[in-house]
Protein backbone atom coordinates (compact mmCIF):
# COMPACT_ATOMS: atom_id res chain seq x y z
CA UNK A 1 0.00 0.00 0.00
CA UNK A 2 2.93 2.28 0.69
CA UNK A 3 3.63 2.70 -3.01
CA UNK A 4 0.27 4.08 -3.56
CA UNK A 5 1.21 7.03 -1.38
CA UNK A 6 2.18 10.24 -3.53
CA UNK A 7 4.04 13.31 -2.57
CA UNK A 8 5.21 16.89 -4.18
CA UNK A 9 8.32 18.25 -3.32
CA UNK A 10 6.95 22.28 -4.68
CA UNK A 11 3.25 21.72 -2.39
CA UNK A 12 4.04 22.98 1.00
CA UNK A 13 3.58 20.11 4.04
CA UNK A 14 0.81 18.57 4.76
CA UNK A 15 -0.57 19.58 8.63
CA UNK A 16 -0.97 16.14 10.12
CA UNK A 17 -0.39 12.78 9.21
CA UNK A 18 -1.51 12.34 5.27
CA UNK A 19 0.29 12.53 1.99
CA UNK A 20 -0.56 15.02 -0.76
CA UNK A 21 -2.22 12.42 -2.49
CA UNK A 22 -3.35 8.71 -2.93
CA UNK A 23 -2.95 6.39 -6.27
CA UNK A 24 -6.40 4.35 -6.44
CA UNK A 25 -6.20 1.83 -9.67
CA UNK A 26 -5.87 5.02 -12.54
CA UNK A 27 -7.34 7.91 -9.97
CA UNK A 28 -5.47 10.21 -7.75
CA UNK A 29 -6.70 11.27 -4.54
CA UNK A 30 -5.65 14.75 -3.16
CA UNK A 31 -5.74 15.27 0.17
CA UNK A 32 -6.81 18.64 1.67
CA UNK A 33 -4.94 21.56 -0.15
CA UNK A 34 -5.12 25.14 0.96
CA UNK A 35 -3.48 28.12 -0.02
CA UNK A 36 -0.41 27.79 2.57
CA UNK A 37 3.22 28.01 0.61
CA UNK A 38 6.33 25.60 0.84
CA UNK A 39 8.60 26.16 3.60
CA UNK A 40 6.57 29.37 5.02
CA UNK A 41 4.88 30.78 7.93
CA UNK A 42 2.72 33.12 6.26
CA UNK A 43 -0.50 32.54 3.94
CA UNK A 44 -1.20 34.42 0.97
CA UNK A 45 -3.84 37.15 1.20
CA UNK A 46 -4.41 36.43 5.25
CA UNK A 47 -3.41 39.33 7.56
CA UNK A 48 -3.25 37.17 11.25
CA UNK A 49 -2.65 39.29 14.52
CA UNK A 50 0.09 38.43 16.87
CA UNK A 51 -2.31 35.63 18.24
CA UNK A 52 -2.63 34.11 14.97
CA UNK A 53 -6.51 35.33 14.46
CA UNK A 54 -7.34 36.54 11.17
CA UNK A 55 -7.48 40.19 10.77
CA UNK A 56 -8.20 40.58 7.01
CA UNK A 57 -8.18 38.03 4.50
CA UNK A 58 -8.20 38.35 0.77
CA UNK A 59 -10.89 35.20 -0.93
CA UNK A 60 -8.87 35.94 -4.41
CA UNK A 61 -5.58 35.66 -3.72
CA UNK A 62 -6.31 32.39 -1.54
CA UNK A 63 -8.28 30.99 -4.48
CA UNK A 64 -5.18 31.52 -6.71
CA UNK A 65 -2.84 29.76 -4.11
CA UNK A 66 -4.61 26.96 -3.72
CA UNK A 67 -5.06 26.50 -7.32
CA UNK A 68 -1.65 26.89 -7.62
CA UNK A 69 -0.69 24.30 -5.28
CA UNK A 70 -3.01 21.12 -6.32
CA UNK A 71 -1.68 21.80 -9.61
CA UNK A 72 1.87 21.00 -8.32
CA UNK A 73 0.77 18.04 -6.70
CA UNK A 74 -1.39 17.02 -9.62
CA UNK A 75 2.31 17.23 -11.45
CA UNK A 76 4.18 16.07 -9.02
CA UNK A 77 2.19 12.76 -8.47
CA UNK A 78 1.83 11.76 -11.89
CA UNK A 79 -1.60 13.26 -13.25
CA UNK A 80 -2.10 17.11 -14.61
CA UNK A 81 -4.70 19.96 -14.17
CA UNK A 82 -6.90 18.45 -16.97
CA UNK A 83 -7.13 15.31 -15.81
CA UNK A 84 -9.30 16.66 -12.48
CA UNK A 85 -12.50 14.94 -12.77
CA UNK A 86 -13.43 16.05 -9.02
CA UNK A 87 -13.54 19.11 -6.61
CA UNK A 88 -14.69 19.66 -3.02
CA UNK A 89 -14.97 23.40 -2.00
CA UNK A 90 -14.22 24.13 1.33
CA UNK A 91 -15.15 27.81 2.37
CA UNK A 92 -15.28 29.29 5.80
CA UNK A 93 -17.93 32.38 4.82
CA UNK A 94 -19.82 31.52 1.59
CA UNK A 95 -22.23 34.94 2.00
CA UNK A 96 -18.97 37.00 1.61
CA UNK A 97 -16.86 34.65 -0.47
CA UNK A 98 -18.80 32.46 -2.78
CA UNK A 99 -19.51 35.15 -6.11
CA UNK A 100 -15.34 36.04 -5.85
CA UNK A 101 -14.64 32.45 -5.41
CA UNK A 102 -17.34 31.25 -8.44
CA UNK A 103 -15.58 34.04 -11.05
CA UNK A 104 -12.20 32.78 -10.11
CA UNK A 105 -12.71 29.27 -10.39
CA UNK A 106 -14.66 29.85 -13.75
CA UNK A 107 -11.30 31.49 -15.16
CA UNK A 108 -9.38 28.67 -14.07
CA UNK A 109 -11.64 25.60 -14.91
CA UNK A 110 -13.60 26.88 -17.62
CA UNK A 111 -11.94 24.51 -19.92
CA UNK A 112 -11.77 21.00 -17.68
CA UNK A 113 -15.30 21.51 -15.95
CA UNK A 114 -14.69 19.05 -13.27
CA UNK A 115 -17.90 17.47 -10.97
CA UNK A 116 -17.65 20.31 -8.17
CA UNK A 117 -19.47 20.49 -4.70
CA UNK A 118 -18.98 23.69 -2.49
CA UNK A 119 -19.79 23.73 1.05
CA UNK A 120 -19.34 26.69 4.35
CA UNK A 121 -17.72 25.17 7.03
CA UNK A 122 -17.30 26.93 10.25
CA UNK A 123 -13.32 26.23 10.55
CA UNK A 124 -10.36 25.27 8.69
CA UNK A 125 -7.24 23.59 10.58
CA UNK A 126 -5.14 26.31 9.68
CA UNK A 127 -6.51 30.10 9.36
CA UNK A 128 -7.54 29.94 5.68
CA UNK A 129 -10.83 30.43 3.68
CA UNK A 130 -10.65 27.92 1.63
CA UNK A 131 -9.41 24.35 1.23
CA UNK A 132 -9.85 22.22 -1.61
CA UNK A 133 -10.10 18.20 -2.39
CA UNK A 134 -9.74 16.69 -5.48
CA UNK A 135 -9.78 13.61 -7.59
CA UNK A 136 -7.76 13.52 -11.05
CA UNK A 137 -7.28 10.84 -13.41
CA UNK A 138 -3.74 9.54 -14.12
Amino acid sequence: MEDNIRKSDRAPLPVGLYPHARKVGNLLFLSGVGPRKKDSKSIPGVELSSDGDIVSYDIEVQCKSVFDNVRMILEDCGSSWDKLVDVQVFLTNMKDDFSTFNRVYADYFKDIQPCRTTVEVNALPTPIAIELKCVAEL
